[in-house]
């Protein structure tokens, strides 16, 4: 199905009630944020109930909520739990408002731009527009807009801390990266075709590929500096935002594949720290979820330009 097709409003759905899980301690929700989430739902004429969490409550909290069957879920949290609650809401679950209240925030972005939280959930309450959300799977573990598996990985910490402006920060990031690089290849397949090697694997979904116009893969984007020089080069690409038009980047659309190093596999899922016991197997997952969504949305291409 064409991406363009598959964003397109679905049949107009009724959405009366709600339910919202908050992280009470996430840097980005705040607290006044359980009574102003409230607010905006209240006078968008939801039924909402709303369950501000400590951190280790949250995975109950999620499931309580999904169990209670609601038209819509809406979380206030990290990535880690925007992941979860996607996942826990499937495709014939509640419908998913996934809003900004963590670090990277790379979902919330994907789906709502630069809006903090609360404009992001006014403006969606006020569409209703409902999308298809597509995303991946790696060893069991789902993400909805990039995987990194390799040691790479490292190097979107630091990336991220040079966004937030913290410096220091991403200059111990960025050495600890440099130190990890080239201490072991990934090995993998892609659809159970050839074996290739690479230092690391960025599995992109449609959400923000700039290569796939159509809903069916994930963009593979081998990342292979043959030496120290261009390692450091694709380094200073992956902070700067570049990284995908580096000589040493290749990429190609898959379903699947497999991947295996020496020992574990470092990896990132929606910013989201991992360590894989090596093997680990991926593939696509054409229906993940359904987000709310505002009027304006369009799928964003900027993960995969670097400027996401």
């Amino acid at each position: 199905m064409p991406l363009a097709d598959s964003l397109q409003p679905q049949a107009p759905q009724r959405i009366v009630t709600a339910r919202a899980v908050l992280n009470a301690a996430s840097g980005g929700v705040g607290p006044n944020a359980a009574a102003r989430l409230a607010e905006i739902a209240s006078a968008a004429g939801l039924e909402i109930l709303v369950a501000a969490v400590a951190p280790e409550q949250l995975r109950t909290a999620l499931n309580e909520a999904v169990a209670a069957a609601p038209d819509l879920l809406v979380v206030l949290a990290g990535d880690g739990t925007a992941t979860l609650a996607a996942e826990l809401c499937g495709p014939d679950g509640p419908v998913l408002a996934p809003l900004p209240g963590g670090t990277m925030n790379m979902l919330p972005h994907a789906l709502y731009g630069a809006r903090a939280w609360p404009q992001a959930l006014q403006d969606a309450l006020e569409s209703r527009r409902i999308v298809d959300v597509s995303g991946g799977e790696v060893a069991g573990r789902t993400f909805h807009v990039a995987a990194i598996l390799g040691e790479p990985a490292l190097w979107a910490e630091a990336r991220e801390a040079m966004r937030r402006g913290r410096l220091r920060m991403m200059m111990l990031h960025a050495r600890r990266a440099w130190l990890r690089a080239f201490s072991g290849r990934l090995r993998y397949t892609l659809d159970h075709g050839h074996t290739w090697k690479a230092e690391a694997l960025t599995l992109m979904c449609p959400l923000v590929s700039r290569a796939l116009d159509e809903d069916i893969g994930l963009e593979a984007a081998a990342l292979d500096p043959h030496d120290a020089l261009e390692g450091f080069r694709l380094g200073m690409a992956t902070l700067t935002g570049h990284w995908r038009d580096d000589p040493a980047v290749t990429t190609q659309i898959c379903r699947s594949g497999d991947a295996w190093a020496n020992g574990h596999i470092a990896a990132t899922l929606d910013g989201e720290p991992h360590r894989f016991s090596s093997p680990v197997k991926f593939s696509f997952r054409p229906h993940a979820f359904r987000a709310l969504v505002p009027a304006d949305f369009q799928p964003l291409k900027t993960l995969a330009q670097g400027t996401a």
